[in-house]
């Protein structure tokens, strides 16, 4: 078995194409085949080698590995179409020197006009055939002369071409509905239907997997296979990627290609996971599985033919998955962009990393992405009393003696004391317990605003001691500067001590702390 993904480098890696990318994927892991990637790069006006890059990056970051392509070679190469253009002005002279492929002279301006006359007349738009009449002698003179023409291929009149669609059953195209298609244009850039033929026969490729989009596209084909004495390969046409809105997942849906993804916090295997289910199940009511469970499972049998809708929300839900599985130290290494596009200066060193792989625990079991991590760590860098007891929320609960009297005892006990982990940190709440009669919310939510300057947040047993690891860190850590709970406690006690208990007015903003 040989697959290939041919993607065309004239933007982002869009989700559809990358499923279509996971299940030639899949097919090959899973069957033992190889798996082929081919860059179609014959237009050279949208066409770039920044694409090209961008693209073989994702399907890299996707997990996505080929096992012959214009990186790593292989014996059916060259790999980008721009390097095989040899090979299609062969076979173009030999279909013409056959009889079934002609040179065309139409104008550009003859062809609209012969479009707009079968539409005004209820035809189907198709080439009439003016070349087609035109004798090899009389081609070659014109040639001669100076004119570039464009090679098309002649369709066989009156015939049905029947193929069997792995997905999809018998699909059958009559050919007087065809039209003869240009397979070499007149600049000597081959047409796709020409050069997607010429490089899956030469590159023995026996399944085809692309998007149903190219179903009208496979009649064409497969006569050109024939004219060129070749077997043409199994076809499998996958349902198109819709939106929820059930049209064609663009722009107006928001995210939709791979970079996005990524950059908005996504994992890979997430993304792969979820791509997996859109059109195809892998049975036994199992959605989360890594992907060579995905690839040992994966069939073309099971391929749906009705058309997959994108859902983010279902997204998000496998990636919070994976998220609660994944190595703290690696979402550490992942989330500091995401801490640098939230504007928090961070260039970690490995003890600086240790850290935050040690804090992860707060944030990977209660956000969607890797780009929300930041604001659930926020704790750690970001406190200020002052600003705290700026929110309305906490100023209503200033006027109970209980928050006042907490902060108090909690500043005392924590004052000189050592730095804590979670253990000594229940120990310490204990303590104030006693000495101030509180319990439950009446204890721990001052605590909670004293140490965090906030009304709610991860669990204090996880917060305290995160608190105090990044308190000890050296300064050159790479990551901002975390303020320990002593300090963090001694400072919200005089903060509120600058509001007389019935006064609501609220303190001058004073960020210094000791």
């Amino acid at each position: 078995m040989r697959v290939r993904f041919a993607p065309s480098p004239t933007g982002s890696l869009h989700v559809g194409n990358a499923r279509t990318a996971l299940f030639n994927w899949l097919l090959a892991r899973g069957r033992g085949g190889t798996f082929i990637l081919r860059v179609e790069d014959t237009d050279a006006a949208r066409s770039t080698r920044a694409s090209e890059a961008s693209m073989l990056r994702d399907l890299r970051w996707l997990g996505l590995d080929w096992d012959e392509g214009p990186d790593v070679g292989g014996p059916r190469g060259p790999y980008r179409q721009t390097e095989r253009m040899h090979l299609y002005q062969s076979y173009a002279t030999e279909l013409v020197n056959a009889g079934a492929a002609y040179f065309c002279f139409c104008t550009s301006a003859q062809l609209e006009a012969d479009r707009q006359e079968a539409v005004a007349a209820g035809r189907p738009v198709q080439y009439p055939g003016t070349c087609r009449r035109l004798t090899r002698e009389a081609a070659d003179r014109r040639i001669a002369a100076g004119e570039q023409p464009a090679i098309r291929f002649r369709i066989p009149e009156h015939r049905d071409v029947v193929f069997s669609d792995q997905v999809r059953g018998d699909v059958r195209f009559h050919t007087d509905v065809l039209g003869d298609p240009i397979i070499v244009r007149a600049d000597g850039m081959p047409a796709y239907n020409f050069a997607v033929v010429v490089d899956d026969a030469l590159m023995e490729v026996t399944h085809v997997i692309r998007g149903e989009d190219h179903i009208s596209n496979t009649p064409r084909q497969i006569l050109l296979y024939e004219a060129l004495g070749f077997a043409p390969p199994t076809f499998a046409h996958l349902s198109l990627v819709m939106g929820p809105d059930h049209t064609p997942l663009s722009k107006r849906h928001g995210a939709t290609s791979v970079s996005e993804f990524r950059a908005k916090g996504y994992l890979p295997e997430a993304l792969v996971n979820y791509l997996a289910l859109i059109g195809w199940s892998p049975g036994h009511d199992e959605e989360l599985l890594p992907i060579d469970e995905l690839a040992r499972r994966f069939s073309l049998d099971a391929v749906g033919h009705s058309a997959g809708v994108f859902d983010e929300e279902k997204l998000a839900w496998a990636n919070r998955h994976y998220l609660k599985v994944a190595d703290p130290m690696r979402l550490a290494e992942l989330s500091v962009p995401c801490f640098r596009e939230a504007g928090v200066p961070m260039t970690p060193t490995a003890a600086g990393l240790a850290f935050l792989a040690s804090a992860m625990a707060m944030a990977s079991a209660s956000v969607d992405r890797l780009n929300q991590v930041p604001a659930r760590l926020a704790l750690l860098f970001d406190f200020s009393p002052e600003r705290a007891l700026e929110d309305a929320r906490i100023r209503e609960e200033l006027a109970a003696a209980d928050v006042r009297s907490v902060v108090s005892a909690l500043a005392d006990e924590l004052a000189g004391a050592a730095r804590l982990d979670r253990e000594s940190f229940r120990a310490a709440a204990n303590r104030v317990k006693a000495r101030t009669g509180q319990k439950g919310r009446g204890l721990f939510h001052p605590i909670r605003l004293a140490l965090t300057g906030r009304a709610e947040g991860p669990e204090l047993d996880l917060a305290v001691p995160a608190i105090d690891r990044g308190a000890e860190l050296p300064p050159d850590s790479g990551i901002p500067t975390v303020v320990g709970c002593r300090e963090r406690a001694a400072a919200f006690a005089r903060a509120l001590a600058r509001i007389p208990d019935s006064d609501s007015r609220l303190p001058t903003p004073d960020s210094r702390l000791p």
